[in-house]
């Protein structure tokens, strides 16, 4: 399994950080982690093979995490790489998202659903278990964050473990859920002092870290607080594992 992140940063705009994306490529395909608006150009500058995507995941409905899922569908319905597309992309996420696409849907009576290959809406309840596509199994897992977000934990067909938490607020039930993962894919939004309860900052992170057991940890969704700190120098200070900063364009092999 292989990751690269599309975007590293939040909803504020930043020169170098897009909104949350994620690019995870397995043996038998690829997923997409959260859409935010710039995902839809940023697959695209990465050379991900977005016409050919087989699924999609919203981890909850922040737009900064869903808001380019509806201007995708409207590229996909008419790009030329996809006309011969003919395999499903399937759509997964929490409950109410198809109620959230068809609203973006009708608001300009966009046809999305209207793809020339089929188009699948999956609602997943927390601690569902479910397969995205051939070789790659996924398990949910409710955050304090919205009323709907979800945790994710991606294993593939040789035992590679991911475990994306989207936004969190912490909890020591999401170092279980990522028990001894290869890849723990974190938001670590603040440095300190962080303002409200449903984010983490380096210190709620690295607890959860230590507590996972996990091998790797990546910070994402970071905002420009994080500008001129060295993410890793001060994760060092709070953990003994590695602790990797996410960038926009960052490529890791999960697990091996």
């Amino acid at each position: 399994m292989k990751l690269t992140v599309l975007g590293s940063g939040t909803s504020v705009p930043h020169p170098r950080r897009s909104s949350s994306a994620h690019w995870v490529e397995a043996e038998g395909g690829t997923l997409l982690l959260d859409c935010s608006g710039p995902a839809v150009h940023r697959m695209a500058e990465e050379g991900c093979d977005w016409p050919n995507l087989d699924a999609v995941w919203v981890s909850h409905f922040h737009l900064d995490h869903v808001g380019g899922l509806a201007p995708f569908l409207f590229g996909t319905r008419y790009a030329p790489q996809t006309q011969g597309r003919r395999k499903p992309l399937t759509v997964y996420g929490p409950r109410g998202i198809e109620k959230l696409l068809r609203r973006f849907d009708d608001a300009g009576d966009y046809e999305l659903f209207e793809q020339p290959f089929p188009l699948e809406v999956r609602e997943l309840a927390p601690r569902a278990e479910f397969e995205p596509f051939a070789g790659l199994r996924g398990e949910t897992f409710s955050t304090p964050h919205t009323s709907e977000s979800l945790a994710l934990r991606l294993t593939d067909a040789d035992g590679a473990s991911l475990v994306y938490t989207s936004d969190t607020g912490f909890t020591e039930a999401l170092a279980g859920f990522a028990r001894a993962a290869d890849l723990f894919l974190m938001e670590c939004s603040f440095f300190r002092s962080k303002p409200v309860k449903t984010h983490l900052e380096l210190e709620d992170a690295m607890r959860l870290a230590r507590l996972s057991g996990a091998r790797r940890c990546v910070l994402a969704h970071l905002y420009p607080e994080w500008d001129g700190v060295d993410v890793a120098a001060e994760a060092a200070k709070l953990w003994d594992g590695e602790t990797i900063e996410a960038r926009d364009g960052l490529r890791l092999n999960v697990g091996g």
